[in-house]
């Protein structure tokens, strides 16, 4: 009889010892593979969030904050100052701007409150013949009223603005990339051309797809794209060249916000430095993007660390359940090494039919523990990721902010005028990025783990195979 079948048949020898064994196994290796998945999806957010945002700096008029702030517009010389300095690898202007639904006979006016334009700027009111996706409510009718504290006059109804953005290069008001759904981008976004990209929810609104045509300050635009921001607040937004949104406010040269990028994390705060340096503390106050999201970050890297410790532990565990076993199953079979060293057999022999055996265990506890690990992946991890939400949702809620909510959410269009952007906000908070990770079992996880396991297996049955050596057959046999 071969080696290998031999091995085979001793792993099925005692049915009910190796269906515990085989359980115990599953458990341990399902562990292990779920922890391994946990860390993998971590690892690739944390990556995620880095290259998104972690190297992105927002330069906003200085004192300028959404219709409570003051200060001196940005221009596009500023934004030549800021590309010249060193790290800097692009700068993205953008020009705010409130579409308000124009009415028969009348001409829309400004809109009080705190609906700003990107970075929290007090966008140029203009006139649009589109309706705005989102309904005002009793939220945005509050918001709307001006100069009626203390009065108990009955305010009309308003419309909520829609928001629009004039921006030099196809990214969000935070620099993350649109994610454009049909149709395509403005094409060259420094150059004036009656082209716009679409929020879904305010497409959907107004019967809009792309090639469509509406109207800004009597102006025809055609839909070119329509893009999904993740929100409804978010996807009431119209995206524009630069040139043009300048234009249409009558504000040429001027910027509401400039989108800076590092060429690394490592030098992002030496750029910060110097780009406030550079631009002026009185013109400019510059904002570092990726410490709104430190703490998300670092509860998630927090997470992906316990993953690792946890995979390795129960790697260990299931190549302590093999040695104890095969240590065991070493001790009873002593008379049968001993005869067939008696007869001939090498050591290296006998222990190959040890460690084959341990594998044959351990390649059915594989299969078993795969799909425990592919049900209890997403479980663990969010039970994980869960511990740590809290202490991030409510850090996040006390640093609040128009970009920090927009960063969080993922880069809503229009972030600014409305303040917090904890949990509970328009934007959501940094909860929402922990909560938003999908731990899921790819074939390339799951062979990895297999195979770390298979190797801590062999090594646990080397050791009692080697222990075959020590064993002297004359002693057993005078035994029997």
């Amino acid at each position: 009889m071969s080696v290998l079948a031999r091995s085979v048949g001793n792993a099925f020898r005692n049915k009910i010892r190796t269906a515990a064994v085989v359980a115990v196994l599953a458990v341990a290796i399902g562990l292990a593979l779920a922890m391994l998945v946990a860390n993998q999806a971590v690892g690739a957010k944390v990556q995620e969030l880095n290259a998104s945002v972690g190297t992105t700096l927002t330069v906003n008029p200085a004192g300028g904050q959404g219709f409570e702030g003051g200060g001196e517009p940005l221009t596009s010389a500023q934004a030549q100052t800021a590309a010249g300095v060193a790290n800097v690898t692009s700068v993205v202007g953008t020009k705010a701007l409130r579409l308000q639904t124009a009415t028969t006979g009348t001409t829309a006016t400004t809109q009080q409150g705190g609906f700003g334009g990107p970075g929290g700027q007090q966008g140029t009111t203009v006139t649009t013949n589109l309706t705005a996706a989102v309904d005002a409510g009793t939220l945005g009718n509050r918001n709307n009223a001006s100069g009626t504290t203390g009065s108990t006059t009955t305010q009309p109804a308003r419309a909520l603005p829609i928001t629009a953005t004039g921006i030099g290069a196809e990214v969000d008001s935070t620099g993350k990339a649109l994610d454009i759904t049909s149709g395509s981008g403005l094409g060259d976004y420094t150059a004036a051309e009656a082209k716009a990209i679409v929020g879904t929810t305010l497409a959907e609104k107004n019967n809009l797809t792309v090639g469509s045509t509406f109207t800004i300050q009597d102006k025809t635009f055609t839909v070119a794209g329509l893009f999904d921001a993740g929100t409804t607040f978010g996807n009431n937004a119209v995206y524009v060249t630069l040139p043009e949104a300048q234009t249409l406010a009558e504000t040429p040269d001027e910027l509401s916000t400039m989108i800076v990028t590092v060429n690394s994390m490592e030098n992002v705060d030496s750029t910060k430095t110097a780009l406030q340096s550079a631009l002026g503390a009185d013109k400019a106050d510059v904002t570092q993007g990726q410490r709104n999201l430190q703490t998300a970050v670092s509860s998630l890297d927090s997470v992906k660390n316990i993953s690792l410790v946890a995979f390795i532990a129960a790697l260990a565990t299931a190549g302590l359940i093999i040695l104890l076993i095969m240590v065991m199953l070493v001790r009873e079979r002593r008379r049968e090494i001993g005869v067939l060293k008696a007869i001939g057999a090498r050591n290296r022999t006998i222990g190959l039919q040890f460690v084959l055996e341990s594998l044959v265990l351990v390649a059915l506890g594989s299969v078993v523990g795969a799909a425990i690990a592919s049900f209890a992946s997403g479980g663990i991890a969010s039970a994980l990721i869960s511990s740590n939400s809290g202490t991030t949702a409510a850090t996040t809620n006390q640093r609040g902010g128009g970009l920090a909510g927009a960063a969080a959410n993922g880069g809503v269009p229009g972030g600014g005028g409305f303040g917090g952007g904890g949990q509970g906000g328009p934007f959501g908070g940094a909860n929402q990025l922990l909560t938003s990770v999908t731990a899921s079992v790819s074939p390339g996880v799951l062979a990895a783990g297999i195979a770390a396991v298979f190797a801590v297996a062999v090594i646990g049955a080397l050791v009692p195979a080697l222990l075959t050596a020590r064993i002297r057959p004359i002693e057993v046999l005078r035994g029997e």
